[in-house]
């Protein structure tokens, strides 16, 4: 999962562009890059935070610019296979990407073998570049149409997850989807004193919001739209469109309480798996005496569970907002590094307290046991853990790090065997039908639950990502 962003202005949009990268940190800690075209085409990535990485760069202008923040996935953390890439034929082009491409290898094959196309990376996006590249250079003309064609011809191709904006040097910019839309991308607008008009793409409405744009719309499955170099929109809608397939694990997790995806606030889906969790509690006759988070993708999960039964809500952990998102960490060790310098516990909200504690998933199980134990040493008298997602039983293959099966506790293991083994007295899942009835499985992705995926997917599919992360873990 990753965050991207694309700008076209008729004023120098460095500032803009750098700003909105921040609205979107909290989708990748790894690396971090830009592309903007003046005069040349400046490029400029790094490892680590936005913030950190761009501090210098006063002189920097143009009115185009695309940027990009990573949590890898497909290849490792190094700079080799951060975002933007580009190329120089045939004219200056930057791409950025979010999501997986799934017939990696095969596309690599075709690319290199078959059509002589040089890969110096293990990053997928650039499969999608030289794929769109290639066929951009069979056409006489590099307008719209042109444009539009090669993205057909590339959707059909590559396979998989790719919600992807390109920069064309004083052209335009480009934004496209994959047939089936699973990852996020949305069009933003706005217009200076002097009604000239400015254009964002965006993987979060949270970031229009920031920089004072408009929504225009989300981006359907297999979409194009195209900003030309006059700044007016060219737009073709389902060249190759699949079954809507939106990924549900935007609204339990990555995304910002404060974004919206198709006119769904994701607070109020949040608060609404709440209120639905309620019942399991009430089943299994527990009795809680406050409800807390873990923040921060969890309060308002907690809140609706609160309300729903008429216990108080507190706050009853405290994170560190200078540790990153431990979920979206590379490697497991770092992972439990990192929660247990995140979190600590306010010990009179809890002490011989019953304590429902709300998470937005368990994955590994290592997180959930931390907590509970980080409870129980804060006084705690029983402790309730809920996750606000069904159990996770399935890798991902789209670009959310479940590629490993082996890591994903609920595959091999029963509810009770977790509960045991995080130490809580109770736990409280979801079922995959609680899910579906909020977020249809005709216009969503749940495939980590349910092991039903929109694409094809093979065993070989699985085996070879395991291999890659195995092999960055090292």
């Amino acid at each position: 999962m990753c965050g991207i962003l694309g700008l076209y202005a008729p004023y120098n949009v460095y500032d803009e562009l750098l700003f909105g990268m921040n609205t979107l940190q909290h989708r990748g800690q790894d690396n971090a890059g830009m592309v903007i075209w003046g005069e040349t085409l400046y490029l400029k990535k790094g490892k680590g935070l936005a913030n950190v990485i761009f501090q210098d760069e006063t002189s920097v202008e143009g009115k185009m610019g695309l940027g990009h923040i990573r949590y890898a996935t497909q290849g490792d953390t190094s700079l080799e296979n951060a975002q933007p890439f580009a190329v120089n034929k045939p004219f200056g082009l930057a791409m950025i990407h979010n999501g997986n491409v799934t017939n990696f290898e095969e596309l690599r094959k075709f690319l290199s073998v078959s059509h002589g196309r040089v890969i110096r990376s293990s990053n997928d996006i650039e499969l999608i570049l030289q794929a769109f590249t290639l066929f951009l250079e069979r056409s006489t003309s590099l307008g719209p149409d042109a444009l539009f064609a090669a993205v057909e011809q590339t959707q059909a191709l590559v396979q998989g997850a790719f919600a992807t904006i390109a920069l064309l040097a004083g052209r335009g910019i480009l934004a496209f989807n994959d047939p089936y839309g699973i990852r996020p991308l949305c069009l933003g607008k706005k217009q200076n004193e002097k009604g000239e008009t400015s254009y964002m793409f965006t993987s979060e409405t949270t970031t229009l919001d920031y920089l004072g744009y408009e929504k225009v719309r989300h981006l359907d499955g297999g979409e194009a739209v195209y900003i030309d170099e006059a700044r007016q929109i060219h737009s073709s809608r389902g060249f190759l469109r699949k079954r809507k397939s939106f990924c549900v694990f935007e609204y339990i997790y990555f995304a910002r309480e404060d974004t919206v995806f198709f006119d769904r606030l994701v607070a109020t889906e949040r608060e609404a798996m709440g209120r639905t969790l309620a019942k399991h509690f009430r089943s299994a006759q527990l009795n809680p005496d406050i409800v807390i988070d873990v923040p921060s993708s969890s309060y308002f999960c907690a809140k609706g569970i609160a309300d729903e039964l008429g216990v108080p809500y507190e706050r009853g952990l405290i994170k560190n907002n200078y540790i990153g998102r431990s979920f979206i960490s590379p490697q497991q060790s770092l992972r439990e590094q990192i929660v247990k310098q995140k979190l600590n516990v306010i010990r009179s909200y809890v002490e011989g307290k019953k304590v429902a504690v709300v998470d937005d998933s368990i994955v590994r199980g290592t997180t959930s046991k931390h907590i509970v134990k980080l409870l129980k040493q804060g006084g705690a008298r029983e402790v309730y853990f809920v996750s606000a997602s069904p159990p996770l039983k399935f890798p991902c293959v789209y670009g959310i790090d479940l590629s490993r099966k082996a890591e994903i506790i609920a595959s091999s293991h029963s509810q009770e065997a977790i509960r045991r083994f995080i130490g809580a007295e109770a736990l409280i899942y979801p079922t995959l039908e609680d899910l579906r009835a909020q977020f249809s499985p005709d216009e969503h992705c749940d495939a980590c639950f349910s092991g039903v995926y929109p694409t094809q997917v093979n065993d070989e599919l699985f085996l070879q990502m395991e291999r890659e992360k195995s092999y960055a873990g090292r």
